[in-house]
């Protein structure tokens, strides 16, 4: 007899509104309903890098220490491994952000959908994220952009 897995109660919390949400009932509606939540996914974190890189958050009304701004959208669709999804990639006015989620020209994100699931999930430290990202981006990340994208 096999030994009960435990699970995270926050992955578990998310899995149980996820069900909620869309009642798949088969294979195939699990990987649209996964489809339908990484766009969300990937535009926040993307929005949490530009607002690490401005230095202020969207709809910020204050006094700001740059003079560049945010720029409306570009579109851009992610080739995954639960087939092509749409997003809004951010930009700014002076063409200087740099994403480090989804860097520029990059199409092909398959395989890191559930990295990016689970850190979401599993409610993991600034660290363990920024180490994540590093694992699998093979690049270092600053705390205050992980705690931006987390945000």
């Amino acid at each position: 007899m096999g030994k009960k897995i435990k699970r995270d109660s926050k992955s578990v919390a998310l899995a149980q509104a996820i069900l909620e949400q869309y009642q798949p009932e088969t294979k195939e509606d699990v990987q649209d309903a996964m489809k339908d939540i990484f766009g969300p996914i990937f535009e926040a974190m993307l929005q949490g890098e530009m607002s690490a890189h401005l230095g202020y958050e969207s709809n910020n009304h204050e006094y700001k220490a740059t003079q560049n701004r945010r720029n409306g959208y570009n579109n851009k669709t992610l080739k995954t491994t639960y087939g092509e999804i749409p997003i809004n990639t951010p930009r700014d006015r002076e063409g200087t952000f740099e994403p480090i989620a989804i860097p520029k020209r990059t199409k092909d994100v398959s395989g890191i959908e559930d990295k990016v699931l689970s850190m979401y999930a599993k409610g993991m430290s600034q660290r363990d994220i920024a180490s994540t990202i590093e694992d699998i981006y093979g690049f270092n990340i600053s705390a205050e952009t992980v705690s931006e994208i987390t945000d």
